[in-house]
């Protein structure tokens, strides 16, 4: 029988009452903000948002440089019945416009210094709000507090986070405080996390991994956590004896492992090194396992489900190049993707996925929504795999192209569509090829439109501004014709074989 119901802002008032004075951030200059003063601040910006008419059901959209007012601004959104719509800090303005049209939040919350970027935006039906990293900005202005708590059902949705395929625009994965507090609950069982443990925090927030499993695992357990602007090799490497867990992705470890102070004796107080968003190589798994005597332990979700499978944190190996079993509570399969049949241990197939954690779906998409669930509710992932012969989830590829690059999803499409329409070029097509530090990034290799000869650097300003940085090319290839089949369809496949040493081979 499941264990009763309790939302991640419960959760988090349970922590404050059990324990108000215990430091639930524990900043880099030595600060610390407790669960009491947390639980201060997210009834201030409660006050607030209610003050600019949020509802339940509304959205509440933020684009904030990470800091403690950011997750009180999540659990302020929770508690009023609010959705929360993080979006990522390097998304451009037009990216913006999509976006905000798109999920209609009434309250927009940005940095103080974006606030006249989207002065143009606010109206009857948007607020504009600012949150800055020093205590400032116009949504911690004023005294007021709002402790009503709505009272959320498992099915109400509390968050929307955008993914994407490989064609059209953005999809708003729609996650439901069920689906939030069912994968927390699985995560911390699996993974043994209490309120003894000292995480380092140095993940984004506004993705899966950094808010809804890295934040709310702490919130939920009532642990700490050492919270980091971002990575720096050198902060975590100097907070390693005084944490216990590590959640991260491979650029981590592969930078960690060339650190020459990671050594068993800085990892002697942890117990636990988490890798994920992203496939890390076995042999980097291998290298951080002989500087350390930690072995990583991998795990695999993503945007519309959070976390689906793990690697054993006790009775079993934690294998390279896996993903382990299911969590507890869900259930996985590999299946022929055109017929559906499930296909035997060790043939590959498109990974399906079922349990309280799936997303409830897409945001005013009904029929996409039901084009990616199968008739008895498995959901469709889009990646291919296999089980192998202890009953571990092998990743062996996507079905969509979709880049995976420092733990950030990058679409082609949307980088194709924008080099398409430079008049140099006939056509465009973006691939993922293996990078030592990002795990992957993204190369465009180009035809050139009759008599034309645009150059690597022309074409990458030409992108600049309508992609955030991280889905920049980090390398143009000009071809006379990209590969086709029979059907006329590009290979993409041979395009990411013809350059899969571009920067870790003879080539790099």
């Amino acid at each position: 029988m499941a264990p009763p119901f309790t939302t991640i802002h419960r959760s988090f008032a349970e922590q404050v009452e059990r324990q108000p004075d215990k430091a639930l951030f524990e900043l880099p200059d030595g600060r610390q903000v407790t669960y009491r003063e947390t639980e201060g601040t997210v009834g201030r910006i409660a006050a607030r948002l209610v003050a600019d008419g949020v509802t339940p059901g509304d959205r509440v959209a933020a684009q904030v440089d990470k800091s403690p007012e950011a997750i009180a601004l999540y659990l302020a959104t929770l508690r009023i019945g609010g959705v929360f719509l993080p979006l990522n800090t390097a998304y451009t303005g037009a990216e913006m416009e999509y976006f905000i049209g798109d999920a209609r939040p009434r309250v927009l919350v940005c940095s103080p210094e974006r606030r006249a970027d989207h002065a143009h935006r606010e109206g009857r039906d948007l607020v504009v709000e600012t949150l800055g990293t020093k205590g400032d900005g116009t949504l911690l202005e004023g005294d007021g507090r709002h402790d009503e708590v709505v009272d959320a059902s498992a099915d109400d949705p509390a968050a929307i986070l955008y993914t994407s395929g490989t064609t059209g625009r953005s999809k708003g994965a729609v996650l439901t405080h069920g689906n939030l507090a069912s994968n927390c609950r699985a995560l911390l069982e699996a993974w043994r996390f209490t309120d003894q443990d000292r995480l380092i925090h140095a993940l984004p927030i506004f993705h899966v991994h950094g808010l809804f499993v890295a934040a709310n695992m702490t919130i939920a357990a009532g642990a700490s956590m050492h919270y980091l602007p971002k990575f720096d090799v050198d902060t975590v490497v100097d907070l390693l004896p005084r944490a216990t867990v590590l959640m991260g992705v491979p650029t981590f470890y592969t930078r960690m492992v060339k650190h020459d102070r990671l050594t068993p004796g800085t990892c002697a107080s942890m117990r636990l090194f988490v890798s994920g968003s992203a496939p890390l190589l076995a042999s980097d798994h291998e290298a951080f396992e002989a500087r350390t005597g930690h072995a990583i332990l991998e795990r695999y979700g993503m945007t519309e489900t959070g976390m689906n499978t793990t690697n054993p944190y006790e009775g079993g190996p934690r294998k390279p190049g896996t993903v382990g079993k299911p969590l507890p509570g869900t259930e996985i399969r590999v299946v022929d993707g055109e017929t559906g049949r499930a296909l035997p241990d060790g043939e590959v197939g498109s990974i399906e996925v079922r349990g309280p954690n799936v997303f409830s779906g897409y945001w005013q998409m009904p029929e996409k929504t039901a084009s990616e669930f199968r008739a008895d509710g498995f959901f469709i992932t889009g990646d291919l795999g296999r089980i192998d012969e202890d009953g571990y989830l092998c990743i062996v590829g996507r079905g969509k192209d979709l880049v995976i690059s420092g733990g950030y999803n990058i679409y082609p499409k949307e980088i194709e569509e924008l080099l398409d329409a430079h008049p140099a070029v006939l056509e465009s097509a973006v691939i993922g090829v293996p990078h030592p530090d990002f795990g992957e990034t993204v190369v465009a290799v180009v035809v050139p439109a009759p008599d034309q000869e645009p150059t690597e650097t022309e074409l990458l300003e030409f992108v600049a501004d309508d992609l955030a940085r991280f889905k920049h090319p980090r390398a143009v290839r000009v071809v006379e014709a990209l590969p086709r089949n029979v059907m006329g369809k590009v290979q993409k496949a041979e395009l990411r074989k013809q350059y899969q040493d571009l920067f870790t081979g003879s080539n790099a």
